[in-house]
């Protein structure tokens, strides 16, 4: 965020904000054709466990402005979960289960949509996978479950083409949910996505590293598509150029949402890591990772936050290997005055829908991000169920 901005909120944010928190829910995957050569997790990690930390409070107009927004992986309300949930029947808002509290708690959630929403269109050539949800359940369910951002700068958004893409983003313009990194040109693709969550203005750039044919042209739609390369004249041409038009619209909170890496990899390797500073350097306040289906690390760089990976929300992927990607954490980052307080990570379990995980998935995803962390030194807070990571 705006370094200036950011001092300003801390000092007038008890007299200017109130009635500006609470749930903004009113407000306007994978192909698996890769595998992951890593050795599975082990080991705890450096990480220490408390018992107990402070209830979430309310915030009035004599306290401080305090904002949560949650951050998910990739997200595929398509294929075999249409029979589940559109068949007319049935309430698209099932499909969170008892998670949907814990989403519409939040003053919003930001994911990546792993899949177009469309009735229309024809396969793309080629592809071993193709993920589609029909709108007419899919867009009532994202935001049931308080989705207010999905980025669609990824390796499925073109499944069905030109046609289909398009009708992605005027649903999801139609339905509410700010989205970012596609577009009729190059142009529109790499343009920042800029709106307001529970009292911050956000400014979301998006692109993706993956699939390149996918990436938009002068004659057709597409995704805005970059080397995830710190080094590459191309990358810095064109994600500087976008990171500096979301910083003229002087954002409280700047995120790059970044669909990168190969699937079902534990851990990001060392030029994704090296790309990952470079955004921080550049002024990005937070990196929003997302493609191995797995969660990875949380890291601390400088100013900033990456979120290695963010794992998946919802899907019909079933389960690969032992990399226990129905699994998973919604990273719920706390802000207040527009400062970076915390972050919760909160687990649930997924199988054509989600819940809450059970106490042992709990005690299995703790274990594994504790390992997966080993390399950034992340220190942990047990946090209930879940962890939380002091900033």
């Amino acid at each position: 965020m705006d370094r200036n901005r950011r001092a300003f909120l801390t000092a007038v944010g008890a007299v200017s904000v109130g009635g500006c928190v609470g749930n903004s829910n009113n407000s306007p995957s994978t192909d698996g054709t890769r595998s992951s050569d890593t050795n599975p997790p082990s080991g705890n990690g450096n990480t220490t466990d408390t018992t107990e930390l402070p209830e979430r409070q309310t915030t009035t107009q004599d306290e401080h402005r305090e904002t949560t927004i949650g951050f998910a992986g990739d997200t595929m309300v398509g294929r075999g979960l249409n029979g589940i949930y559109g068949d007319g029947d049935t309430n698209p808002a099932t499909i969170w289960g008892d998670f949907q509290s814990e989403l519409e708690s939040l003053d919003g959630v930001f994911c990546n949509l792993e899949c177009c929403l469309s009735k229309r269109g024809e396969p793309f050539p080629d592809r071993a996978y193709y993920f589609r949800g029909d709108p007419d359940w899919a867009v009532p369910a994202l935001n049931a479950g308080n989705i207010r951002f999905a980025t669609l700068s990824n390796n499925h958004s073109m499944d069905f083409g030109a046609a289909a893409l398009t009708d992605t983003i005027d649903t999801l313009d139609e339905g509410g949910i700010a989205n970012a990194g596609t577009g009729e040109t190059p142009t529109e693709a790499w343009e920042p996505a800029t709106f307001s969550v529970g009292g911050l203005d956000v400014a979301v750039v998006s692109f993706s590293d993956e699939y390149e044919v996918y990436a938009a042209t002068d004659d057709r739609p597409g995704i805005a598509w970059a080397k995830t390369d710190p080094e590459n004249p191309r990358t810095q041409r064109l994600v500087g150029n976008a990171i500096e038009r979301a910083q003229s619209t002087n954002p409280d909170l700047l995120v790059v949402s970044l669909h990168w890496g190969e699937n079902w990899i534990e851990h990001p390797n060392d030029r994704l890591v090296a790309f990952g500073h470079w955004l921080v350097e550049q002024g990005v306040d937070l990196v929003h990772g997302h493609s191995a289906h797995v969660v990875q690390s949380v890291e601390q760089y400088g100013d900033g936050i990456i979120l290695h990976d963010t794992g998946d929300l919802v899907d019909d992927f079933g389960i690969k290997d032992d990399l226990g990607n129905d699994k998973s954490y919604l990273f719920e980052v706390v802000l207040k005055d527009g400062d970076f307080e915390e972050i919760r990570l909160v687990p649930f379990h997924i199988d054509d829908g989600v819940r809450s995980a059970t106490e042992s998935e709990a005690a299995w995803l703790r274990e594994t991000l504790h390992a997966r962390s080993k390399p950034f030194e992340t220190t942990y807070e047990r946090d209930g169920d879940g962890l939380v990571v002091q900033l």
